[in-house]
């Protein structure tokens, strides 16, 4: 019975592990790999491009925020769908152009159309395919679309909708220094818009020395003779698609989010915004709204105590926005008004991240097991600092892991060892009633019961363990620090898989050997489980990141010593549990 219990265990462990994985792909929203659904969705491209007569047209409006006027409205009140759609055609505007603004970290490209932020490069994060290149985030192109946008929309003051300066609207960009010099600290961009409605709008862009964020003041100038009430809406825009080279074997999370206090850090899946099927706060006096995706996120950020509307909503065939509005005092005729808002586009540095606004670090996601990651990333960045090489700090950080939790396998091994001593008893004793099942389980039980062994005494003190290591895979596959970072010899990029696949030969044949050691299970077809299961995850390694591969080597290594060790201390000689298949 014992055996009959353990073989449906070690089956459902595995049907559940592939069930798992393929939730976990549907959930990314990925094909899944196991049982694909009849229908499945493709990847698209992103929408053609708006011209500048479709600005006037209002986009589907989306889930998420208060109802707002229209700039285009004749007096009806529109959705936040009503702001001006994205990704506008290069042509479409007379002298139009691009302004590429350099700082030490970033290069980042303006659109004199708005104003708008349409591509940045970062040279110290390599681009995936071609290493010779920065990391592209912000794009526009055939490929991708991915765009920070802002403008104003009309509050409707007594009663009149006007038309206002939106990411649309023609600007001029005013003459300036356009690389970040030796002994400057910051570079300003300042954009101004012609008179639209009585309305004016300036945008100055301040980027600083080694940072990812960025200052943009909005200057509303009221020239007409009638005091005006605009809202500022901030909107992130972005198709549908995965991020360049994701890989298909381990999956994390690409689309809008958005941070209040009081809900926190929320996620809205693309295939949401499609289907109109958001729940998300819509209101706040805080928080931000940003565009994730592995590595890197997009967010805007307002200032706390300022009210806001939130809102998700497609723009277009596989095109997105997630955006904010807020409501800006009445401006007298004549007077000028401003706001302060900062933007941020770059690498998911917690500790930057921290330090920008409340909550921004989540971004960087470690799902629900955040409490532990934390603390693990913590010290990970602590060993850094020590070591200054991310390899070796995560071999030190998997050894203090294994010190700390000595104990509980000490009792794990301890039992294993225990199951391997009384193994050839029992081995005798099923030969010998195999005709006598009832009898079997019986005479297994005595000696179990004679021998003071638990069968299942290594399981506990493991699957206490679980948590941490699960927490920690999910801290070396979301920090950003692992892009190219080298190890050693061949391994130049944790965060990429190991060019010539030795990290995960030595990762498979550690996993077997460590399989080898444990007490084989009584059930031939128990141990044919135990070697399959180990072999068909580790295939799944060659295509991980190599910093991850070295942290499951370490820790199966370390556990191999640990086991010999207190097998030796038992007196329980070495000896491989090969497997025997026919």
């Amino acid at each position: 019975m014992n055996d009959i219990r353990r073989t449906i265990l070690w089956v459902i462990f595995g049907f559940s592990m592939v069930l798992l994985w393929d939730q976990w792909q549907v959930h990314q929203g990925k094909t899944p790999t196991f049982f694909p659904s009849a229908t499945q969705s493709q990847t698209s491209k992103p929408a053609a491009t708006a011209s500048p007569a479709s600005a006037a047209a209002p986009a589907a409006s989306g889930a998420g925020a208060a109802s707002v006027p229209s700039p285009v409205s004749t007096g009806a009140v529109a959705t936040p769908g009503a702001v001006p759609t994205g990704a506008p055609a290069i042509a479409a505007t007379p002298n139009r152009e691009r302004v590429v603004v350099t700082t030490d970290v970033m290069s980042l490209t303006f659109d004199s159309e708005g104003g708008s932020m349409v591509h940045s490069v970062f040279p110290k994060f390599k681009d995936a395919e071609q290493k010779e290149q920065g990391f592209v985030l912000l794009d526009e192109s055939s490929k991708r679309v991915y765009l920070a946008q802002s403008g104003l929309i009309s509050g409707g003051a007594n009663g009149a909708i006007a038309a206002l300066p939106t990411h649309k609207t023609a600007m001029t960009v005013v003459p300036g220094d356009r690389t970040l010099k030796d002994g400057q600290d910051t570079l300003q961009v300042r954009f101004e818009s012609a008179d639209v409605g009585g309305v004016k709008l300036i945008k100055t862009y301040t980027l600083k020395r080694g940072a990812y964020d960025i200052g943009v003041r909005h200057e509303v100038v009221n020239t007409g003779t009638a005091a005006v009430a605009p809202q500022l809406y901030m909107q992130l825009v972005r198709d549908g698609n995965p991020p360049p080279g994701e890989s298909a074997f381990y999956s994390t999370f690409t689309g809008p989010a958005i941070y209040t206090e009081a809900k926190k850090y929320q996620k809205v899946e693309f295939k949401d915004i499609e289907n109109n099927k958001v729940e998300a706060e819509k209101q706040a006096t805080n928080g931000y709204v940003a565009m994730v995706q592995h590595y890197f996120a997009t967010a805007w950020i307002l200032a706390d105590g300022i009210k806001r509307d939130l809102f998700f909503r497609k723009v277009d065939n596989n095109l997105y926005a997630v955006g904010m509005i807020t409501p800006l005092e009445p401006v007298a005729a004549g007077a000028t008004a401003a706001i302060e808002t900062r933007f941020f586009v770059g690498p998911q540095e917690e500790k930057a991240l921290e330090a920008l606004a409340p909550g921004l670090e989540l971004v960087k996601d470690y799902g629900w097991l955040t409490i532990l990651a934390k603390p693990l990333y913590w010290l990970l960045d602590k060993l850094h600092g020590f070591l200054h090489n991310w390899g070796w700090a995560i071999v030190a950080l998997v050894l203090l892991l294994k010190i700390a939790f000595y104990w509980l396998n000490a009792k794990a091994y301890a039992s294993m060892a225990k199951m391997k001593a009384v193994n050839p008893k029992i081995m005798e004793m099923r030969e010998r009633l195999k005709d006598k099942p009832q009898e079997m389980q019986q005479a297994m039980m005595k000696i179990y019961r004679e021998e003071k062994v638990n069968p299942m005494g290594g399981c506990f003190p493991i699957m206490v363990q679980i948590p941490v290591f699960i927490a920690l895979y999910w801290v070396l596959l979301s920090s950003v620090e692992m892009r190219n970072a080298p190890w050693i010899g061949w391994i130049q990029d944790l965060s990429a898989p190991d060019p010539y696949y030795i990290l995960p030969v030595v990762m498979t044949l550690t996993t077997m050997l460590q399989t080898a050691l444990n007490p084989a299970p009584p059930d031939p077809m128990q141990a044919k489980l135990m070697w399959f299961m180990p072999l068909i995850f580790s295939v799944m390694f060659f295509f991980f990141p190599a910093g991850l591969v070295l942290y499951w080597i370490t820790n199966n290594v370390l556990s191999i010593a640990q086991q010999w060790v207190i097998n030796t201390r038992m007196g329980v000689p070495p000896e491989f549990n090969l497997p025997k298949f026919r």
